[in-house]
């Protein structure tokens, strides 16, 4: 029985002119080098742009605004992001590394010196300090410092005038309302434990100062 000759499929034709050589592989060594790269000019653009925002609010720290600041899309963004949750987190994470600040196996001897280099870093944003506008508030404050100076000066009247007014001036850090509330939200202290932290702390300031115990400005910062 004479059988007829049947032509290849398309696919055969296709696989036998196909060269020797295999295709690169969308999983090649050079399409995830190029990832990588795309990934951190992401990052590195969300930090720069962290470090120019006037206040320490991220709303601005958008998908559409990092890409737009690295040229690329904000779909190519999503790719690498899904969420901006994530590419804060990443961003956060690049901005920590950038301090040399670093939390694993902190020791307590170790704790003045990391808080030096935290906001050694921190000067180099471009944030800046908030301030009493409001007259009534500007003047009651102004009425503080002045107070804690002169009970300052009045124990120490051997001091130079900047460590007299350091030492009130971390005192007035303890009058204000931010460790205070701090205490309350995140460590879930009740109002009496946070009172209570806050006053022992001024106890030791205090005892300082009786002690002659002058602050030390000379603080060096390891990077």
């Amino acid at each position: 029985m004479i059988r007829a000759k049947t032509k290849p499929s398309r696919t055969a034709r296709a696989t036998s002119s196909e060269p020797a050589t295999q295709r690169r592989g969308y999983n090649s060594p050079v399409r995830r080098q190029q990832s990588a790269e795309t990934r951190e000019r992401i990052i590195a653009a969300g930090a720069e742009l962290v470090h120019g925002f006037p206040a320490w609010d991220w709303k601005n720290l958008s998908a559409a605004a990092v890409g737009e600041h690295a040229g690329i899309s904000e779909r190519t963004v999503h790719r690498y992001f899904s969420t901006e949750r994530l590419l804060r987190d990443a961003v956060l994470q690049r901005l920590v590394e950038e301090s040399g600040v670093s939390l694993d196996g902190l020791e307590l001897d170790d704790f003045a010196s990391v808080i030096a280099r935290m906001f050694s870093y921190l000067s180099s944003f471009a944030v800046a300090p908030s301030q009493v506008s409001d007259p009534t508030f500007a003047s009651m404050d102004r009425q503080r410092r002045e107070a804690l100076l002169s009970a300052v000066i009045s124990a120490t009247p051997t001091w130079p005038d900047h460590d007299q007014e350091t030492a009130a001036a971390v005192l007035d850090i303890l009058w204000s309302l931010p460790p205070y509330e701090r205490m309350i939200t995140s460590w879930g202290f009740d109002a009496g434990r946070a009172i209570g932290a806050i006053t022992w702390l001024i106890g030791l300031i205090e005892e300082a100062i009786r002690n002659g115990r002058r602050p030390d400005l000379a603080v060096s910062v390891q990077r």
